[in-house]
């Protein structure tokens, strides 16, 4: 239906906003509107028409929340049926550093429901280079604690569950569990393929970017469908500790770890709405020196330990003992 009403006098010679308030057919043809529908309005008589109009798209949506959300709700991919989507999901961060951090915003300001954030350190002065979800004045805070704070001055519709614990085969797939959708923002190896194994066995889809100096990579994995590969299959295994890089010496640039940060958020979304191509199967790469994104195929390893056809990997408990190299991504 988008469109249909391109101008003031088309629009007006169309509805009648007071006799036709009620009129559940008018109701089908607003859901149908987006952003190009409300062109002709401008200011204050924009925004009247454009609460007029949500609220009878979604009356579930308190007017507040269809004021807050209204640049979503107009996109034929989200509408009042997407947003009230993004407010019953449940998402699990991992790790709330420089990926973790503009993740965890702009979660939050889409009206992401409920927000898991598992990290056990603290901010430090270092941190705030990249950690935009932290402030000066939370040096020596944990970032659980500082990112729900943050988060409650974005959007007090949603429900941040601070995990202040370091992730472990003990409790990784309890924690997991409780949310639909994970997303790893994790600083080592040790981690990530433990968060791997655990989406895995917990039918969980994983959304992972990681980030070092000026480069970036973004994938999301859902091995519980048929032929997707995990993140073993991309890495089979974690590299020998001594060719890791150590954190201290391993430097990032800041904003790079803001635009991974901020594309992992974008697929989660797009996973939560159902909306576009998902990343399965793809890996993204960014070149920030160069300003280059590139994808390529990722396909499933038949001889995957995890998910291949003769899995060798069957439970957690392989990571018991696991320690791995301290540092991946610098984020």
């Amino acid at each position: 239906m988008a469109g249909v009403f391109m101008g003031r006098t088309r629009l007006a010679g169309k509805i009648d906003w007071r006799a036709k308030r009620r009129n559940p057919g008018v109701r089908e043809q607003l859901i149908g509107w987006t952003s190009r529908d409300f062109w002709p309005f401008k200011g204050h008589a924009k925004k009247r028409v454009m609460i007029d109009v949500l609220r009878r798209a979604r009356p579930s949506l308190t007017d507040e929340q269809l004021d807050r959300y209204s640049r979503h709700i107009v996109l034929r991919e989200v509408g009042g049926v997407g947003q009230a989507k993004l407010l019953a999901a449940r998402v699990l961060v991992i790790g709330a550093g420089g990926l973790g951090s503009p993740l965890i915003l702009y979660l939050a300001a889409a009206g992401v429901g409920t927000i898991g954030v598992a990290d056990f350190d603290e901010v430090s002065l270092s941190n705030l280079q990249r950690q935009i979800a932290h402030r000066t004045g939370d040096v020596g805070r944990l970032k659980t604690d500082s990112a729900r704070d943050t988060v409650r001055g974005i959007n007090p519709d949603v429900n941040v569950i601070a995990h202040a614990e370091r992730l472990t085969a003990a409790n990784a797939a309890s924690l997991i569990a409780d949310y639909d959708i994970v997303a790893d923002g994790s600083d080592n190896f040790a981690t990530r393929f433990l968060i791997n194994d655990a989406c895995y066995f917990g039918g969980r889809t994983l959304v992972s970017a990681a980030v070092t100096e000026f480069d970036g990579q973004l994938a999301t994995y859902k091995p519980y469908q048929a032929n997707l590969p995990c993140y073993r299959c991309l890495f089979p295994e974690p590299p020998p500790p001594e060719t890791a890089p150590n954190c201290s010496e391993t430097g990032v640039l800041g904003a790079v770890a803001g635009v991974m940060g901020t594309l992992q958020a974008v697929e989660v979304l797009k996973e939560i709405l159902a909306a576009g191509d998902t990343m399965a199967g793809r890996l993204l790469i960014y070149d920030a020196l160069s300003a280059e994104f590139r994808t390529v195929k990722v396909p499933r390893d038949p001889a995957c330990r995890l998910c291949g056809e003769k899995p060798t990997i069957l439970d957690l408990s392989t990571h018991e003992s696991a320690a791995g190299p301290v540092c991946l991504t610098g984020a």
